[in-house]
Formats: structure tokens, C-alpha cells, sequence
């Protein structure tokens, strides 16, 4: 699919095309509870995101809103349902930016992708948080020079967990891999919750995590974040660097959007885009992100379509360079 025809699809499903159906659809929607799929498992960056997001969206929609983990081939597996799910505004997914390389790591393993990415609608971005390189509070590295000096020395020794393989945490430690030199070897979990409770429990040793996941972690004093993977200062971690201002040419932003299947009438997504507007406006929902370490940064559909596509860009030349993952 080209660059022009995956924005001319998305901004499609946007329009007031058949405005009186439409209408019409909108005044009955919703009628029933929704549901959100998470494509990763409980307890991991998207989780954490969707379930506040649920809870406050059905409050303005009056109506139930259901998450529901669907975890497994790095995000595929969740992904490809909502891809199929009847358009109707009932099924929607939260998502995070992995979900661009998805169908580009399909073709590299020789398969046919399980979705495209014209198969879906952007309804909100909720969150974008550049990845924090963590590791266990009791580790002995400091800085990251030391934690690459330590991999290279020891080249079997040290792991790293993710979400799955060509996911959100998969993605920036193959970039900062390449940048450092550092030899650290890859552990894909079913979801960064998982890769998470690893961490600590001293199975792997580092990780590509969002502030949303690691985040309390790091407060209560159980791991520690060396650096982070974006362009400027994190107001919620004075004093941390990022890899570009130590030298390594790494930056990775990990968003979290709200989406739906791509042929939903276009009023039950104004419907939607309306409810998450004020959602994100929420004060107490802004409390919730802030005290997580990921703040809301929200975009509505228009403006959200044409930063995925730029986004999208960035991330399957990253897939691509990474290659074949047996």
C-alpha cells in the first residue's frame, strides 16, 4: 500500500459521506457496551492506558466499556481481531506505535500480514511517551556507558524482554543496540507486563519500557531508568538523559491510540471522537496519566492520521533494518 493511498484511506473514513444515515446511527450509538481490545497482555503499557481510558469513556458515553486482553505475536493476534470485527463502533482497539512494523515483520517472515494498516481508523491518540531504558534497582550499572561496557565484555550474559518480537519494546532496543555496539540478547514476553514481573524477578536485565509501565516501579525504588529514548528533557524524570545527548542515535516514541475498524459510519465515530475529547480534558483522568509518568497527549483524528503516517515511516524502516527474527 503507498504512503498517499494508507492517508487517503483513513482520512476517507472520516468524512460526512451519508450524513442523514449517519446522524441517524449516531442517535442510537451506543446502544450496548463496548468493548476495547487490548492486543497485549494485562498489566503491560497499553493495559495500563486502556483500562482508565474504558472506565472514563464509558462515564461520558453512558454505557459500559469493556477491555479486554488479546496478547500474543507481538500485538498480531489482538490486532488482527478488531481488523475483522463488524464495524460498528462496538469492537475498538488501543494500540501503541508497534502496530506500523506489524504488517512489514509479516512479510520479512515470509507470511501473509494479518492486518493492514488501511483496516483501521484513527478515533484519538491518548499518550506519546519517548521509552525509558530501565533496569533493577539492585543492578550494578549506573549509567548506560557502564551497562554497554558490561554487555560487551559479557556478549551471553545479559537479556532484554519485550513485548513481543517487533513490538513498542522490541523496536527502540534494536535501535539503541545498533547506535552502542551493546551485546544484549533478546527475550520477547506476551505482553510488557510480563517482560516487566522478568525484570524484576532478575530473569532478564534491562528493558525498552513506557513511563506508564515502569513508572511506578521507579518510584516505589525497584528499578531504575539510565536514559530515555526521546529529543528533549521528561518534565516527570529531571536530570535523566537521553541516548541522543549521550551519543547513540536512538529515538523511539511509543503513542497509544484509541482506534476502530476502518468501514465504521462516520457518525458513530464523530461519536467517539467527541467522547474522547472530553475524556482527555478530564482534570482526574489527567491526575491518572500524570501520576503514571505518561501525560496525556492527545490528538483528535485528522491531525492524529497524518502524524501515524509520518510515524509509520520511521517505524518500518526500523523493521526492515532489524530483518528476519527466527
Amino acid at each position: 500500500m503507498t504512503t498517499p493511498r494508507f492517508v487517503a484511506v483513513m482520512f476517507a473514513a472520516l468524512t460526512l459521506q451519508g450524513a442523514a444515515q449517519g446522524t441517524a446511527l449516531a442517535a442510537d450509538y451506543p446502544g450496548g457496551p463496548i468493548t476495547v481490545i487490548v492486543p497485549y497482555a494485562a498489566g503491560g503499557l497499553a493495559d495500563n492506558i486502556a483500562r482508565p481510558v474504558a472506565d472514563a469513556l464509558g462515564k461520558v458515553l453512558k454505557q459500559s466499556v469493556i477491555v479486554e486482553n488479546k496478547g500474543g505475536a507481538g500485538g498480531v493476534v489482538g490486532t488482527g481481531f478488531v481488523a475483522r470485527a463488524k464495524p460498528d463502533g462496538y469492537t475498538l482497539l488501543l494500540t501503541l506505535s508497534a502496530i506500523s512494523g506489524l504488517p512489514e515483520a509479516d512479510r520479512l517472515l515470509g507470511r501473509k500480514p494479518a492486518f493492514q494498516l488501511d483496516q483501521f481508523v484513527p478515533i484519538a491518540r491518548v499518550t506519546a511517551d519517548p521509552n525509558l531504558l530501565v533496569v533493577s534497582a539492585d543492578a550494578p550499572w549506573k549509567s548506560v556507558a557502564e551497562l554497554v561496557a558490561d554487555s560487551k565484555q559479557h556478549p551471553t550474559a545479559l537479556n532484554y524482554g519485550s513485548s513481543g518480537v517487533y513490538g513498542a519494546m522490541h523496536i527502540p532496543m534494536e535501535m539503541f543496540k545498533a547506535a552502542s555496539g551493546a551485546q544484549i540478547t533478546h527475550v520477547p514476553f506476551s505482553g510488557g507486563g510480563p517482560a516487566m514481573v522478568s525484570l524484576l524477578g532478575g530473569q532478564i536485565q534491562t528493558a525498552a519500557s513506557g513511563p506508564a509501565n515502569a513508572g511506578n516501579f521507579i518510584r516505589t525504588g525497584k528499578m531504575r531508568a539510565l536514559a530515555h529514548w526521546g529529543s528533549q528533557p521528561l518534565p516527570a524524570y529531571p536530570g535523566l538523559p537521553s541516548l541522543k545527548s549521550l551519543g547513540y542515535d536512538a529515538e523511539f516514541v511509543q503513542w497509544s491510540a484509541l482506534m476502530a475498524p476502518a468501514q465504521t459510519p462516520p457518525a458513530v465515530l464523530e461519536t467517539l471522537r467527541n467522547a474522547m475529547r472530553v475524556v482527555t480534558a478530564d482534570p482526574a483522568l489527567k491526575q491518572v496519566f500524570s501520576n503514571l509518568g505518561s501525560p496525556i497527549e492527545y490528538m483528535d483524528a485528522p491531525e492524529f492520521a497524518t502524524y501515524w503516517k509520518a510515524d509509520a515511516e520511521r517505524v518500518v524502516a526500523a523493521v526492515k533494518k532489524i530483518g528476519k527474527v527466527d
